[in-house]
């Protein structure tokens, strides 16, 4: 059963313009929580997002790497809480891979663009009244 729940949460992770609630510890050692769109991912495994380099978000990745996303919809209704280590990515190979046109930033080459790419460690799924709880 778990198998089939963790399919259902991998696509609608990869429905486009799908968004998220990435929690993060500040730099005072408080959570913080703050929505992102999914840029790519691999089902649950990992998915990355693009930010500003010099932004609050990479400030509290340099101090914590601990990271929590969660994904919920109530029509029709799910929860998707994943738990894991998220990175700071500025190489322009991955960067060109990650970026798109509508971005603000002038281009995959500008140096206050980088990719954060969070990888899976445990989940905690709840889709079509079944819950799955496991790690990765």
């Amino acid at each position: 059963m778990d198998h089939e729940i963790i399919g259902k949460a991998a696509g609608f992770i990869t429905e486009k313009g799908f968004g998220c609630v990435l929690a993060l510890i500040d730099v005072d050692g408080y959570p913080t929580a703050s929505t992102y769109s999914v840029s790519k991912n691999d089902g649950i495994k990992w998915m990355t997002f693009c930010t500003l380099l010099n932004g609050n978000a990479p400030k509290r990745i340099k101090k914590c790497d601990r990271a929590s996303i969660c994904l919920n919809s109530c029509e029709p209704f799910y929860n998707i809480t994943l738990v894991g280590k998220i990175e700071i990515i500025t190489d322009l190979e991955i960067k060109k891979e990650m970026w798109y046109e509508s971005s603000e930033w002038n281009g995959p080459e500008d140096s206050n663009f980088c990719v954060m790419k969070f990888t899976t460690e445990r989940y905690n799924l709840y889709i079509d009244e079944k819950e799955a709880v496991g790690k990765i």
